[in-house]
């Protein structure tokens, strides 16, 4: 009995780069996660790698593509891997695909205030950040003409509450954001202002950014400003403007539930 002779298709060799390109990036993306939440490497080159790992994954993506019109036409075996480039490949580009992507859209800056008239100033946070970060001066006029064009709702908060209390709702919805504060001071009326400082971390990559809120008594109440700032880079991606906004509501809310004073 004559045996036919079966020819099989070589794996497709798309496949095979795009499996071991994403799988590449993925480890990269995790090990930089860790070392920057652990503090073990800072911002800036965390940044570089992720992105880095970001374009790697997007590469494994397209070629992955590219592997699936290969196995359709011609057969060839590899498509698990393909499968596998395609979601986990695109799993690591989606996060700083949508941060670039959004932060396209929002001017250049990394210092929003609801003041920029007078902003609050960062007094322990400007002797703990590194010499490599941002100043912790504002950067001035044209910050500030670029804020009011893409943030206009920035603005101070004036709520109707004694300034002790505003103070002390303040401090109260910073602390449960999960920041770290490293500074509070009451305020006092007739002699200072009230201050707060802290550190907040992005959500994923863990990146500090500082921020400062002052309380003063302003008409028959109080007046809040915030000022929210990254420690490095000149692009926040609109991360501060959002952070602002969020704590200015959650402050509101906060003072919306209190009872009212007899």
């Amino acid at each position: 009995m004559r045996r036919r002779l079966v020819i099989e298709e070589p794996p497709s060799r798309l496949a095979y780069v795009s499996f071991w390109l994403v799988l590449f990036a993925l480890a990269v993306a995790l090990i930089v996660l860790v070392l920057v939440r652990g503090d073990l490497i800072e911002a800036v080159p965390g940044a570089v790698a992720m992105g880095a790992a970001a374009a790697l994954a997007t590469l494994g993506v397209l070629l992955a593509l590219a592997a699936f019109v290969v196995i359709w036409v011609n057969g060839n075996p590899g498509l698990r891997r393909a499968v596998f480039a395609f979601v986990f490949g695109s799993v690591v580009a989606a996060y700083p695909v949508y941060l670039a992507a959004n932060g396209y859209r929002q001017p250049a800056i990394a210092d929003i205030t609801t003041n920029p008239e007078d902003p609050p100033r960062f007094e322990l946070i400007a002797r703990l950040r590194p010499p490599t970060a941002n100043p912790t001066a504002y950067p001035g006029a044209e910050t500030a003409r670029q804020q009011r064009a893409a943030y206009p709702e920035i603005v101070p908060l004036a709520v109707a509450a004694p300034p002790e209390d505003v103070y002390a709702a303040t401090l109260a919805v910073v602390g449960r954001q999960g920041w770290t504060v490293v500074q509070a001071r009451p305020f006092q009326p007739g002699r200072r202002e009230g201050h707060i400082e802290a550190v907040a971390r992005t959500p994923l990559m863990g990146f500090r950014d500082d921020v400062v809120v002052r309380v003063r008594a302003g008409g028959e109440g109080a007046v809040i400003d915030i000022r929210s700032a990254s420690r490095y880079g000149r692009h926040d991606l609109g991360s501060n403007a959002a952070r602002i906004r969020s704590l200015s509501d959650a402050i509101e809310e906060e003072l919306s539930s209190q009872p009212a004073a007899e």
